[in-house]
């Protein structure tokens, strides 16, 4: 470990991840600086991966965002910062060229180049290539002050120790597997998807058969980009629904991603909470956009004609008896209502099964005994995305995702990254009693919550 340790400075605000909730707040804290008058924040932010990347390996041609473009990282916040998506366009030298395409919702890849250029802008308060390992809270006069942090270089194996009064966590989403199975050569998650592909387009090999499990978008995605891209192989798709699920896009259903929402979910009854959870799950979860729904429907129609049926859906069935032989993947098809069942061999099998939030104790080891939970085991979350604690706990821990149960479906979504930076910033000033300014933070978060 770094001896020089001692002397490291204690910033503001400590990042785990950069993601775009941390890149979000990383913009929020440049902002915040660069308006004269007020008293700056220093901030740092450790991220484990060398270089940003937002779900690369699902940049897959075609998909497009499920968020309008004014949903950026800045926009809802702040309408006239400089690191909004319009700003961008401008920047890139496409601004006539999209207000010409007529879309709200821009590509994926296109989307993907507007977080690292607002990344790029920030690059100076990142530390690429660092992994948190551990944290431990500091105390002095009986209060505790701030956290140290030990990190890996993932480069060199060093460990460096960073000390901060505040920490925000967002570590990302881990890729969820199905009960019983495990990455390997031929069974993987959608999330490496196009990493895979390569793969096994390098091999040299002539895929045969892609079996892809799962009934939500990414699912969908991914059997609708295997069709297109392997012409002379089979795909099949498994999900335990009937069909897939449309997803509510309308836009009275679309106010459950309204920055207000969070207010009105974070101080509902348990029951409501349910409740709410229950009506708006088609919102976001193992749901389809239509227009990929009708497309692959007269993908499927098409193939009847010719005779093919090389994109074959089996709705209402399980994969059972997964597995690995030396070069390909065995599995059974077994559909629910009859008890039929289909022995299938396939090149990749790809899990489209998922994601789950990573256990925010898990990351902070000792330095979340102080944390408070609720009834259930869970960590209570204030309004202002910090976990609460006792009273002599002057630093804070905040969470960027995880917060689903206190704060509501659209808490840890992209389209609230803006306004939810801003809170969190907003707390943070006003917990050191320094001035958060009215412009930045404080106006137009609220302005947004009025949208």
């Amino acid at each position: 470990m770094d001896s020089s340790w001692t002397d490291t400075p204690v910033v503001d605000v400590l990042g785990v991840g950069f993601g775009p909730a941390n890149l979000a707040l990383a913009i929020a804290v440049t902002e915040h600086n660069e308006t004269g008058g007020r008293a700056p924040l220093t901030a740092e932010f450790l991220e484990r991966k060398p270089a940003f990347d937002w779900h690369g390996s699902m940049l897959i041609e075609g998909a497009t965002m499920q968020v309008a473009f004014l949903k950026d990282l800045a926009t809802l916040r702040n309408p006239v910062s400089r690191f909004g998506f319009v700003p961008y366009l401008h920047a890139r030298g496409r601004l006539v060229d999209f207000i010409n395409h007529k879309v709200l919702y821009p590509s994926r890849v296109e989307f993907h180049d507007y977080l690292s250029w607002c990344a790029g802008q920030v690059n100076h308060l990142v530390r690429y290539g660092h992994e948190m390992v551990s944290a431990r809270t500091v105390a002095e006069d009986g209060a505790v002050t701030h956290f140290e942090v030990i990190a890996r270089d993932e480069s060199t194996g060093e460990l460096v120790v960073k000390k901060a009064r505040n920490l925000v966590l967002a570590p990302g989403l881990v890729p969820r597997m199905p009960h019983g199975l495990e990455v390997s050569a031929h069974v993987r998650h959608s999330s490496t998807t196009l990493a895979d592909l390569a793969r096994l387009d390098a091999s040299a090999r002539t895929p045969r058969r892609f079996v892809v499990l799962g009934a939500g978008q990414s699912a969908a995605e991914v059997a609708d980009h295997l069709h297109r891209t392997y012409p002379a192989a089979e795909v099949h798709a498994v999900f335990s629904r009937f069909g897939y699920s449309q997803a509510d896009d309308s836009p009275f259903a679309n106010r459950i991603f309204d920055p207000s929402a969070v207010d009105d979910f974070h101080g509902a009854p348990p029951e409501v909470k349910d409740a709410l959870f229950g009506y708006h799950a088609n919102t976001n979860y193992s749901v389809v956009d239509v227009d990929l729904i009708e497309e692959m429907y007269r993908r499927v129609y098409e193939d009847r004609i010719a005779g093919v049926e090389r994109l074959r859906l089996h709705n209402v069935s399980v994969l059972r008896d997964v597995q690995e032989t030396g070069d390909a993947v065995k599995m059974t098809v077994h559909h629910l209502p009859t008890g039929r069942t289909t022995d299938l061999e396939a090149d990749l099998l790809v899990c489209a099964t998922g994601y789950r939030a990573p256990d925010p104790l898990a990351l902070l080891g000792p330095a979340g005994d102080p944390l408070l939970r609720d009834s259930e085991g869970r960590l209570l979350v204030e309004r202002e995305y910090r976990v609460a604690t006792a009273p002599e706990v002057r630093a804070g821990v905040y969470l960027c995702g995880g917060t689903e149960h206190s704060h509501g479906i659209t808490s840890s979504l992209l389209s609230n990254a803006a306004v939810r930076a801003g809170e969190i910033l907003g707390s943070v000033l006003d917990r050191a009693g320094r001035d958060p300014g009215p412009a930045a933070v404080r106006q137009d978060t609220a302005a947004a919550k009025a949208c």
